[in-house]
């Protein structure tokens, strides 16, 4: 009798399994590869949590990364003067907007004041919230060597993945990726 209910526990937590698989509802670190347009995001071999940071939005709110615990979170991390971090600009707010079950965190790390809010419309992201760090925390925090950097934080407050460079945020398959890992 023990012996069915074990063989029966298991095909039960297989199904399971296969159900979360297929809806995306597991993490990036349980098979779901990203797409080639995503080549520059890089799966990390042994996620850890992401460090205790605050930014700020265009208000002067102060804002942590642990408040968006229980979702993926992308953390870009730009600035006015790097032209590959304008360039993706775009593709982060296209990301954004069709990806829903995915927060989008694109944090201008700028050292002087900018109006970053007047700049990320006249370079077609205005759809962005308007975060910044211009005392360079989270720079520091993440131990950032270029921009931009591109940080994939999980539900569960881990660095999951991270790219270094641009990447095409916004491509057909990337909305695809992040849909289905965020199972929205």
């Amino acid at each position: 009798m023990t012996k069915k209910i074990i063989i029966s526990l298991a095909v039960f937590a297989a199904l399971v399994m296969g159900v979360l698989y297929g809806k995306g509802l597991l993490s990036v670190h349980q098979g779901i590869a990203p797409p080639a347009s995503l080549s520059a995001l890089v799966l990390e071999k042994t996620p850890k949590t992401a460090p205790a940071v605050h930014f700020a939005d265009a208000m002067g709110g102060r804002h942590a990364l642990d408040a968006f615990r229980g979702r993926y979170v992308l953390v870009n991390l730009w600035a006015t003067w790097c032209a590959p971090c304008v360039a993706e600009l775009p593709s982060l707010a296209r990301l954004a907007a069709h990806a829903p079950g995915l927060k989008v965190l694109a944090i201008n790390t700028d050292h002087g004041k900018v109006d970053a809010a007047a700049f990320l419309k006249s370079h077609g992201a205005g759809s962005l919230p308007v975060y910044l760090d211009s005392e360079r925390m989270m720079l520091r925090s993440f131990v950032v060597p270029g921009l931009p950097t591109t940080i994939l934080v999980g539900p569960d407050g881990k660095v999951v993945a991270r790219a270094e460079g641009p990447a095409e945020w916004g491509s057909q398959e990337a909305v695809k990726y992040f849909k289905r890992i965020t199972g929205s």
